[in-house]
């Protein structure tokens, strides 16, 4: 027998609001999202020569402050989010065969995850990048934003 999930963010008479999140214990809460950047060969070999500058600047340093900056307003862009006491917020990156991937992780102690915050730091880095890479190619683009690991709720997630 399938059972049909309830939406979280709807009530009985079918109206959207936010979860009320009262009742519910404080713990430590931590999320891993990543986005990953896909560029023309030609567009990818001229970062890695130039060590990933354009003429806006550092393209990594300036990707993490707006990651950064997202994960903290992440209440404010979408209308559901519990705004949380951030305690932290890392990125990394790898470089892929044909562009990179930014990873973002945020921990809170809070009553509700922080899986939107890593997944909004994640698009944000990915869309800085394309900002300060686009002069040299309108045809870079993000393949995909993903949430890969969660804990300190209900339900622990780890993907590949």
């Amino acid at each position: 027998m399938t059972t049909i999930p309830t939406l979280t963010h709807v009530n009985a008479d079918g109206l959207p609001g936010m979860v009320d999140v009262s009742t519910k214990p404080v713990t430590a809460r931590r999320a891993l999202a990543v986005a990953e950047v896909v560029f023309p060969p030609e567009v990818l070999a001229a970062l890695r020569a130039a060590g990933w500058n354009t003429k806006k600047g550092a393209v990594f340093q300036t990707a993490i402050i707006a990651g950064t900056q997202a994960v903290k307003a992440t209440s404010t862009l979408i209308p559901f989010c519990h705004p949380l006491p951030i305690d932290s917020v890392r990125f990394s990156h790898t470089e892929t065969d044909d562009g990179i991937r930014i990873a973002c992780e945020v921990h809170a102690t809070y009553r509700t995850g922080v899986e939107m915050e890593a997944l909004t730091g994640a698009s944000i880095a990915a869309l800085t990048v394309i900002d300060m890479c686009k002069a040299l190619s309108h045809a870079i683009a993000i393949r995909s934003v993903r949430l890969l690991e969660k804990s300190g709720g209900k339900r622990e997630v780890r993907q590949p």
